[in-house]
C-alpha cells in the first residue's frame, strides 16, 4: 500500500525498510529531471532532514526524509539517467530508509487523501 507526504513523495513499505520516490503529480510540477544526488548509504538521518538533490530544467528542489532513519540503499541508476523520474516516477525510487517502525507510516495520507490535496 503507497503512503503520501504533503511533499509529493510516495512512501511503501517493504520488508522492514520504507521505499521512498516522488509522485507523478511532483515530476510533472519539476519538468524535465536532468541532475539528481543521491545520499549515502548507511547516513542516518532526521525526519525532514534534506538527502536528496534533484534538478530539472525549471528548477532544483531537496527531498526530505520522510521519517528517521538509516538510508539502506539508493537508486544508483537515477544519477545515470535522473530522466527515469519522467518516465515512470512510480518506479523510479530515490532510496530505501529503515526507521525505528513502520507504524511511522500511518501517519501519512492514504491515495484518496493525496488525491485531494493535489485536487
Amino acid at each position: 500500500m503507497l503512503k503520501y507526504t504533503v511533499d509529493h513523495e510516495w512512501l511503501r513499505a517493504e520488508g522492514d525498510e520504507i521505499v521512498v520516490g516522488i509522485t507523478k503529480h511532483a515530476s510533472e510540477q519539476l519538468g524535465d529531471v536532468v541532475f539528481i544526488e543521491l545520499p549515502e548509504e548507511g547516513r542516518e538521518v532526521e525526519a525532514e532532514e534534506e538527502v536528496v538533490v534533484i534538478e530539472s530544467v525549471k528548477a532544483a528542489s531537496d527531498i526530505t526524509a520522510p521519517v528517521a532513519g538509516v538510508i539502506t540503499a539508493v537508486n544508483s541508476d537515477l544519477a545515470d539517467n535522473p530522466g527515469n523520474v519522467n518516465d515512470d516516477p512510480m518506479a523510479a525510487w530515490f532510496f530505501r530508509i529503515k526507521p525505528a517502525s513502520l507504524d511511522v507510516l500511518d501517519s501519512f495520507m492514504d491515495e484518496a487523501a493525496y488525491g485531494e490535496l493535489i485536487g
